[in-house]
């Protein structure tokens, strides 16, 4: 027998957020349109995307319910539904019953309700059902055959879920909300407790009605508010408690009258042709002629409506045509056009008394996703001091809450605006969108608060869509928005003469923060919608960058201890070593000059000692840069004396005489950032200090990796992925021999060398070995037979034959270099094998050198992305089994393909057998993975 699926869609709450996406869509008529513009897209994905086969619609009938009757007080401070809203209601109706769904509207109840009580039918009869809305009072319906979705957000709520999200399971929700209150319906609840007090006591006493019993068992200031509230309690349960034995036989005769119905064309038609929607009235006329229907012909003829396809309809030839529409998101409908952006109204209000935060408190915590922003006093997150936070609750609606500013105005405490934003702020159960949050949720991190329901970082939302590309804000409003945003640079100055934003005028802050919070928003709802039409993006989104995002900001407030001592001591070996030389630079020149001058060293090399010259600056000027001296240094030792003093000076200013300054006094940490949004690869990039380009290839490089030591009572242990780019190369190019060397456990290189200069394994000598390492590595970096012949030292023609027979052996690898080649060229990207797309933009349109760069990039982007996804599952899955656990192992540092973490002693067998499972199991390959693991008093020792 097959079990039927239920699906409720929540139309109250899709209406609202219809409405909110475009309130200022009209028609020709200047009717308002865009809630129902909105509903019909939400209405027609939702049946796309979640399958049932019984479906309906619930929205709340007019009049009073049974609550208004018990409450007075009820849903009191909601305002009225704004008029255009209303307006839009009847034809909303119309059209989601046109597009198949059944309606259903029960007088005296809510629309909860009724979906409450189809559900409960749904699960005596043995449906599994499916709840889609954004009402967090519905988490009370969840069971194993019960669960919703967020279409806004992405998120299901199985109960796994929401014991994940709300920290107790669907059976204590309802005590849960009688405990912290419902401020969207007016419902108090205890005060001054919130979700953390409202778990407490519920882990403690069980339910509700035992903690009401044990309530002088509660101490404090919270434990006498409970025992004011015993009296209402009851009530407020009452009141949040959904109702699942609604009489609905007047409106449903069975669940069987749910089942889900065909569009009606000929009414769809009529009402788009009444809306003006052009684009979708076209579609349905030619649906009529395909069915033997006369058609109006008037898709053509309408004017002042909206064309889905992306023009505005106007009859006026000097309009502007709207740049296009982006396909419509669950919670709202994006518009990329500077006119209509512009248009929206700009709401943006100074909050500087406790009336006015009152009201944003209440509109955030209605509010189904909110923007959040901080103006700080610097760019170090860890050590920046808050100034003020700015908010949006939808487009064109802002605040800025100063509470540092230096000015003499007027305005709230750091401390009094944090403690009552604190609940909101640490609440899972409200979402919340930034762009760079990871840098937010330190700032707030620094006042003792941990950022909860971060749900969307428009920074990573661009990053993902196109990496390639900026992400700071003002390109992306720009981009996306066709807006200009105000600069910062206008607003606290430049250079020697730039303020601090705690400087910074009340209303010019208020201007600039608000509209940060507010652009946010806006992109969020234009760059979604794409993440989400994308399984691919949507999986790199959701999986790997949001979750990484909020393991970097542990791993930077972890730091890693140095030993600045040791680092000192370095500091006079190679400073000793610098000044030698020095001296031998000056010998083989004949003169002295100075080793940092470009210029200078171009006149002794070319001018005085007469080297050829290899290539020029665009000034035409001989160029000294790495690669010209590296090629010198092959035939003249002078500029190999200048290559290692460069090194050498490098390694000074920036690791031993910087490192020490930058450690923390306190705890002799350095604190690095790392950035997602930099690399098109998706690989980390670190700074401030950069730990990830420390050379190990000189001694005097690894030497500075034994100045990162443990923490007391531990050991720094690192695991790394072992040829991690050559198993993904064999798991893309799917090539026989290559998968079975790595199946079988043998040695990739010796194999390789085995296959290429026809010997035996077991006789592959470490010359052979060495050329088919070089190979091996070459060719995943889509090196020629020029720069093979190059790196080994040997004639092009040898490097040639040795490619050919590489490829002949693996002709699986020569298979997939041809595909991806032709795929970049089309497409203009390449994808991991989780889905990111890395962009090539020369590969189309530039010409010789820099096309084929591209071409070689695009054969290596594939894995070295496929790398750089892996590394983040890993890190992830390593943080979510640590917390877990419980253990007090701490992970530190990544570093491409390494991870390096501080192990108390007791702890390092546990980690030295789970780790390599962990990292090796995040993905499925068609060659195993593999983790090497070290151990050590410092770095150097472990790696």
């Amino acid at each position: 027998m097959t079990k039927h699926r239920l699906l409720l869609v929540d139309g109250s709450s899709y209406l609202y957020r219809a409405f909110h996406a475009m309130p200022d869509l009209r028609n020709g008529a200047g009717e308002p349109t865009g809630a129902i513009y909105g509903m019909v897209n939400m209405m027609r994905r939702a049946r796309t995307e979640i399958k049932a086969d019984h479906i309906a619609c619930i929205f709340d009938a007019k009049g009073k319910t049974f609550r208004d009757e018990m409450y007075s007080e009820y849903k009191a401070n909601r305002s009225a539904m704004p008029e255009d809203l209303v307006k839009q209601i009847e034809p909303i109706h119309a059209l989601v019953k046109a597009l198949g769904w059944p309606v259903l509207m029960v007088s005296g109840v809510e629309a909860d309700d009724v979906i409450g009580t189809l559900a409960s039918q749904a699960t005596e009869a043995g449906w599994e059902t499916i709840i889609s809305t954004g009402d967090k009072d519905l988490a009370q319906l969840v069971n194993p055959s019960v669960t919703l979705i967020n279409t806004m957000t992405n998120e299901t709520l199985d109960i796994e879920g929401v014991i994940t999200k709300f920290g107790v399971p669907p059976e204590r929700i309802v005590d849960y909300l009688s405990i912290i209150g419902d401020t969207v319906d007016n419902v108090p609840g205890v005060p001054k407790a919130g979700p953390k007090t409202a778990n407490k006591w519920l882990a403690e006493f069980g339910d509700l009605d035992n903690l009401m019993a044990h309530a002088d068992e509660v101490k404090g200031v919270v434990g006498e508010n409970l025992r004011n509230s015993l009296e209402w309690l009851p009530q407020a349960r009452q009141l949040i408690t959904v109702k699942t034995d609604c009489d609905l036989a007047a409106h449903l005769p069975g669940l069987d009258d749910l089942h889900e119905k065909p569009e009606d064309s000929t009414l769809l038609r009529d009402l788009f042709e009444r809306y003006a929607f052009k684009t979708w009235l076209r579609d349905v006329e030619r649906q009529l002629v395909a069915d033997g229907a006369p058609s109006s012909g008037s898709a053509n003829q309408i004017d002042g409506g909206f064309d889905l396809a992306g023009s505005p309809l106007s009859t006026q030839a000097n309009d502007k045509p709207l740049r296009s529409i982006a396909s419509a998101p669950t919670k709202a409908l994006s518009i990329a056009t500077s006119e209509l952006h512009d248009a929206m109204a700009k709401n943006y209000e100074c909050v500087v008394d406790e009336a006015a935060l009152e009201k944003w408190l209440q509109k955030i915590q209605a509010s189904e996703l909110t923007a959040v922003d901080t103006e700080t006093t610097g760019l170090d997150a860890l050590k920046a001091e808050l100034v003020g936070i700015s908010l949006s609750v939808a487009p064109g609606e802002a605040c800025y809450i100063p509470v540092a500013h230096r000015n003499g105005e007027t305005q709230l405490s750091r401390e009094f605006v944090l403690a009552s934003m604190q609940a909101w702020l640490e609440s899972a159960a409200h979402s919340k969108v930034g762009q760079n949050l990871k840098y937010d949720a330190h700032i707030f991190a620094n006042y003792g608060i941990t950022l909860g329901g971060i749900q969307f970082d428009t920074l990573l939302e661009s990053y993902v869509l196109e990496s390639h590309l900026p992400h700071n804000m003002d390109s992306l409003a720009e981009r996306h928005l066709g807006m200009k945003t105000i600069r910062y640079e206008e607003v606290c100055g430049k250079g020697v003469h730039q303020i601090g934003f705690d400087q910074v005028d009340l209303q010019i802050a208020t201007d600039y923060a608000a509209e940060d919070a507010d652009i946010t928003l806006r992109l969020h709802l234009e760059l979604w919608p794409q993440i989400e039409a994308n399984p691919g993006l949507l999986y790199v989104y959701q999986q790997i960058e949001m979750p990484a995002m909020r393991v970097l900001g542990i791993m930077e407030r972890n730091g890693i201890r140095i030993d600045s001592a040791l680092l000192a001591k370095q500091g006079q070996q190679v400073g000793k070593r610098l000044l030698e030389l020095e001296g031998e630079i000056h010998k083989l020149a004949g003169q002295p000059f100075n080793i940092q001058s470009p210029k200078q060293i171009a006149e002794i090399l070319f001018g005085q000692l007469e080297l050829p010259v290899v290539k020029k600056t665009p000034s035409g000027a001989p160029s000294t840069d790495e690669e010209v001296l590296q090629k010198l240094a092959e035939d003249y030792p002078l500029p190999a004396r200048i290559l290692d003093y460069r090194s050498l000076a490098k390694l000074m200013s920036t690791y031993i005489e910087k490192l020490p300054r930058m450690a923390d006094p306190k705890t002799g940490r350095v604190h690095t950032n790392f950035s997602q949004a930099t690399a098109v690869t998706g690989r980390l990039a670190s700074s401030d200090p950069n730990l990830q380009n420390i050379p190990v290839r000189t001694e005097e490089g690894r030497r500075i990796r034994e100045a990162f030591i443990p923490a007391e009572g531990c050991k720094l242990l690192s695991a790394d992925y072992s040829q991690i780019e050559l198993r993904i190369m064999a798991h893309i190019a799917e090539d026989e021999n290559l998968l079975a060397a790595f199946a079988e456990g043998r040695d990739v290189h010796q194999a390789t060398a085995a296959e290429i200069f026809g010997t035996p394994l077991e006789e592959v000598n470490s010359e052979q070995r060495r050329y088919a390492k070089v190979i091996n590595f070459g060719l995943i970096y889509g090196m020629s037979a020029f720069g093979l012949a190059s790196n080994l030292g040997i004639e092009r023609s040898a490097a040639q034959s040795y490619i050919a027979k590489y490829f002949d052996r693996y002709p699986g690898v020569a298979q997939y270099m041809e595909r991806t080649r032709q795929e970049a060229r089309e497409n203009g990207y390449v994808e991991t094998v989780f889905g990111r797309r890395l962009w090539l933009p020369e590969i189309k349109g530039a010409n010789g050198p820099r096309r084929q760069g591209a071409e070689r990039a695009a054969i290596n982007a594939p894995m070295q992305g496929t790398a750089a996804d892996l590394i983040k599952l890993a890190m992830v899955a390593v943080e979510n089994w640590l917390e877990k656990e419980q253990l007090k192992t701490r992970m530190i540092l990544q570093v491409h393909d390494e991870l390096v973490f501080d192990v108390p002693f007791d702890e390092l067998e546990l980690l030295q057998a789970r780790l390599p499972d962990l990292m090796c199991h995040v993905a499925q390959l068609k060659v195993p993975l593999l983790v090497s693991i070290g151990i050590g008093d410092n770095w150097e020792e472990a790696h």
